[in-house]
């Protein structure tokens, strides 16, 4: 009998650590499947959104939703392009492109300073609260000799 107790004792360790290793090593196993389970979920979701941003883009690169937008930025269609050669000759008919009908447009366009302002730039002077305080002076007309004197 005493030979007996340190043997079964050694089987009864051996197989409790045994069953000790497979309980952790399916819990990891389940662990690495719930992980994968949520990065499958992640990249599905990812995989939409991608899919819905770029309908987005595709719905405002679309000609007309171009069109629409330059024309409440105020643009107009340019009308036939004229070209020029490479001899200096110009081909198609060169003309202003005409605004029909007109875009209503603000009695103050964004470029104009406004009636107080002072000839020095400055940040707090800027008509355009958004803007980040670039206020840029009108250039001197052409025909007036540089420094002012005649």
């Amino acid at each position: 009998m005493r030979g007996r107790t340190p043997f079964a004792v050694l089987v009864v360790t051996l197989l409790s650590a045994g069953l000790l290793g497979l309980l952790m090593l399916n819990t990891a196993l389940n662990e690495g499947a719930f992980t994968l389970s949520r990065l499958k979920k992640q990249t599905t979701e990812a995989t939409d959104q991608q899919q819905t941003l770029q309908q987005e883009i595709a719905a405002q690169s679309a000609p007309d939703a171009l069109e629409q937008r330059a024309r409440e930025l105020g643009m107009v269609p340019g009308g036939d392009p004229a070209f020029l050669g490479t001899d200096g000759g110009v081909t198609g008919k060169p003309k202003a492109a005409e605004d029909n009908p007109p875009v209503p447009r603000s009695s103050a366009e964004p470029w104009q300073r406004p009636a107080g302002a002072s000839g020095s730039p400055s940040p707090s002077a800027s008509a355009n609260p958004g803007d980040p305080g670039i206020d840029l002076a009108p250039a001197p007309p052409a025909s007036a000799p540089p420094g002012g004197r005649r």
